[in-house]
């Protein structure tokens, strides 16, 4: 009798998420990560400095920052800020590992910009009108003149602001990247991670298709034009993120790519995890306006939304 040959399938690999790694929620715990991955760089280098400029971010947002009132924006919160900041860190993770020429100073500006990118949304306490999301339409240049201001009161020179002020502009989707001066190609290079990691830090977010809710009502205040109801956001995002892919990969060079080289590096996952994680949003996003998209809420229900209506 012969042996008969069996066929296997292909064990299915289950890739972890990106909150599976690290939980998103806590800022502390990103913090820690942010920490770890910069010491995969630099391991001798002094962290005490960013960890300074986390707490008074966080003290901003909580609203104990003097003259600023508590962050008041769902969409733009704190967690999108810290998003952005692992983002950023993961980029130039990655971008060292593939051989680019980082200092430990661009480093450290890279992820001071992210932390600072949207303090735009902040209101100050004389400011009675509404909440910071009428301010959506200018708070990149809110985000740079509270940069000034804040990096004048912690000592930082005129020269770290002009390079750090330039990796903001480039997280304004209204700007042409091209036109922005840049000193050198690595800042050149460190703004575009940072239009990057704004974009995929918010794309990629567990919560991100609850947050669309907030993001519409922000634009409302703010009077963006385009937008017809919160299922019209909706379904302009599955556009959005088609032409966010083409300034991701034209405009912003394609650094997002570095996300690879770093998971492979920190956590032997040799997959874009930001890439999967948007994937995966957009599927479902585009799944709930074919097939439920009179019941669009009901498919979005999470703690946010939840409490929301």
């Amino acid at each position: 009798m012969r042996n008969q040959s069996v066929t296997r399938e292909p064990p299915i690999v289950v890739l972890p998420e990106i909150d599976d790694l690290v939980s998103m929620e806590k800022p502390r715990e990103v913090l820690k990560e942010v920490e770890n991955i910069v010491r995969l760089m630099f391991d001798e280098t002094s962290f005490d400095f960013i960890r300074s400029v986390f707490d008074d971010i966080l003290t901003l947002f909580a609203g104990k920052f003097p003259d600023y009132k508590r962050c008041n924006t769902r969409f733009h919160d704190l967690q999108h800020t810290t998003d952005a900041f692992l983002a950023m860190a993961r980029l130039m993770h990655g971008a060292h590992v593939e051989g680019a020429s980082l200092t430990e100073t661009d480093v450290f500006l890279g992820l001071i910009a992210a932390l600072l990118h949207d303090t735009g949304y902040i209101q100050r306490q004389d400011d009675e009108r509404g909440t910071g999301a009428r301010y959506t339409l200018i708070h990149v240049q809110r985000s740079v003149e509270f940069m000034e201001y804040y990096f004048n009161s912690r000592g930082f020179s005129q020269r770290d602001f002009r390079i750090c002020s330039s990796f903001l502009e480039c997280t304004d989707l209204d700007v042409e990247v091209c036109d922005i001066p840049f000193g050198s190609d690595s800042y050149r290079m460190l703004g575009k991670m940072m239009g990057t990691a704004d974009l995929l830090g918010q794309m990629a977010a567990r919560n991100y298709l609850e947050k669309l809710i907030f993001l519409y009502y922000e634009f409302e205040e703010a009077g963006v034009p385009g937008f017809n109801g919160e299922l019209d956001l909706l379904r302009k995002t599955a556009d959005f993120y088609e032409m966010a892919k083409i300034r991701l990969d034209n405009d912003l060079s394609g650094v997002r790519h570095y996300m690879q080289a770093h998971f492979r590096e920190r956590w032997n996952i040799d997959k874009d995890l930001y890439e999967a994680a948007i994937e995966k949003n957009v599927s479902y996003l585009r799944f709930i306006l074919d097939s439920h998209p009179d019941e669009y809420r009901t498919y979005l229900r999470r703690a946010l939304v939840k409490e929301w209506c």
